[in-house]
């Protein structure tokens, strides 16, 4: 006899505010959780770089040798490196611990929108409004990059990388998927300037935000059209999209204060999170539970799925 599957535990989602952290450096570009969600990085419109405490809201580290405002920022997957871009067209790699700045990369002819470090830190990756993606060898003292990727018709607002293949959103309305190994390039072409791009956590999908106030899942290997969310206002900021720590949700930023949650297979409005009055700028799902990141001027939110005394109790039973 066999007996019934045990139903499906709905999936929490990060809706009670458990901290607001002030972050006092201008208004913040972005937020990111680092690879083990542990910690909290920051860039501020100030040119620094902020490493906070997710836990205690409490400033561990800050990091300065840009010359304008700092866009993105990324963690090694070890934490003992982090990688920035900036309004002053370069790339830095840092050293966590001393805060001291390792290597300061020229080369972008305009900003850098975006960073991000591969699997195994080696490799630096940046896209620039200047149209180009360029791929920086983290170990050599070369200041050349090894790589320079320049099929964009218009600048890069957005990159991602998941182990031999990279995802590259611009403001020419294109996803363009880079198969690294098998030297291939797919384009998807969705019209309306990217914002954002990322893979789903099983890689098997990917999620791009655009001016057209959508989201848009597509298929990785066909290009298929899976999902379009819409409701929120994207019509005129860099905003990011992610998908939830089980790939249940689709998140987005939104102009009109909010941050909207949509079920990712029926594709309804699950939760619209209201953050505060003004734009969303960016955001950052952990990893692997149930916690969000937002950025609002110059605040950063925290937000997880019970309040903070009950989420206390639970791990002390």
């Amino acid at each position: 006899m066999a007996f019934p599957q045990p139903r499906p535990q709905v999936p929490q989602l990060p809706q009670h505010l458990l901290r607001t952290i002030e972050c006092q450096q201008g208004a913040v570009r972005a937020v990111r959780f680092n690879a083990d969600g542990n910690y909290v990085l920051t860039c501020g419109s100030d040119k620094s770089l902020k490493l906070w405490s997710v836990s205690r809201g409490t400033l561990l580290k800050t990091y300065t040798g840009h010359g304008y405002e700092v866009l993105d920022v990324d963690s090694s997957y070890d934490n003992s490196q982090l990688c920035s871009c900036s309004s002053d067209k370069t790339v830095i790699l840092w050293d966590v611990a001393s805060g001291q700045v390792t290597r300061k990369l020229r080369g972008h002819a305009g900003k850098v929108n975006c960073v991000q470090f591969n699997e195994e830190a080696t490799v630096m990756l940046s896209g620039s409004i200047d149209g180009t993606v360029r791929c920086w060898d983290t170990r050599s003292r070369r200041y050349e990059p090894i790589q320079i990727l320049d099929e964009a018709r218009d600048g890069i607002s957005s990159l991602k990388v998941s182990e031999h293949e990279l995802l590259i959103g611009s403001v020419d309305g294109r996803v363009r998927l880079y198969d690294l190994r098998m030297g291939q390039l797919h384009v998807d072409f969705i019209g309306s300037p990217i914002t954002c791009v990322c893979f789903s956590r099983d890689g098997q999908c990917t999620l791009s935000s655009s001016l057209d106030s959508t989201v848009r899942l597509l298929d990785k290997s066909s290009g298929e059209m899976l999902g379009e969310y819409s409701g929120h206002v994207n019509k005129g900021y860099k905003l990011d999209c992610c998908l939830s720590d089980k790939d249940t949700h689709v998140l987005s930023c939104s102009e009109d204060g909010h941050v909207y949650f949509w079920d990712l297979v029926e594709g309804s409005l699950t939760l619209k999170l209201p953050v505060g009055k003004a734009v969303v700028q960016s955001l950052s799902f952990h990893p692997t539970e149930p916690r969000l990141l937002t950025a609002m001027e110059g605040h950063v939110q925290v937000w997880g799925a019970e309040p903070e005394d009950t989420a206390k109790l639970s791990s002390v039973c």
